[in-house]
């Protein structure tokens, strides 16, 4: 059997992010955008949350914004039937999850197969899933990080693009790892975002690989 293989495009590029909260992330990417680091435009901010921090921030930046309540639809696979319509009428070419509190259902994950990225506070795949930098201190890990991936269907397992190191100390609480894994995630998603349209991301099976 040949293996799948999926090389991202070299072009200008639509962006839809995806957010809960403050959206640090997102405004990292955006910064990147705006200092013509990255060739695409940010053409929607979507949440699950109208109070979401993140939501006022790209108001301000003059980005359109967009609310769905999960609780108006019967099935998760419905809320997300609803997101695809709006991300395929503004003909999105990769999604960033940039604290989306939520799984995402195969509906998305498979019509947007390796065109999701997310970013996740540890280096994966070791602490998947929530409180990650929790997790990290009770295993007494000396090294965490952060991980940029491809989304699948099995949260936290997509393909790696990138990951960033940072030590743990023994006096660390979880507020101050966090701070510490931030600084690293706000370096390497905008990189990724970069590299995936700038052509050089070319997924072989589990691996990605940085093609020159």
């Amino acid at each position: 059997m040949s293996q799948e293989i999926f090389r991202s495009p070299k072009k200008r590029g639509r962006i839809a992010v995806f957010l809960s909260g403050r959206g640090s992330n997102f405004r990292a990417i955006h910064d990147a955008i705006l200092a013509g680091k990255i060739n695409a435009e940010i053409v929607l901010v979507f949440s699950n949350r109208p109070e979401a921090p993140g939501l006022a921030i790209a108001r301000e930046r003059g980005l359109e914004t967009f609310v769905l309540n999960p609780k108006l639809y019967p099935t998760k696979e419905e809320y997300d039937r609803e997101i695809l319509k709006e991300l395929l009428k503004r003909e999105v070419d990769l999604v960033c999850l940039a604290g989306y509190m939520r799984i995402l259902t195969p509906v998305l994950c498979q019509a947007y197969r390796y065109r999701i990225m997310n970013i996740h506070p540890a280096l994966l795949p070791s602490f998947p899933g929530l409180n990650a930098q929790r997790q990290a201190l009770e295993w007494g890990v000396k090294y965490s990080g952060a991980t940029v991936h491809f989304v699948s269907e099995e949260v936290d397992m997509g393909p790696i693009i990138l990951q960033a190191v940072v030590p743990v100390f023994q006096d660390d609480t979880e507020d101050s790892l966090a701070e510490r894994i931030l600084k690293e995630e706000h370096r390497i998603y905008p990189e990724a975002v970069r590299l995936f349209f700038e052509g050089k991301l070319e997924v072989r099976g589990r691996r990605v690989y940085i093609i020159d």
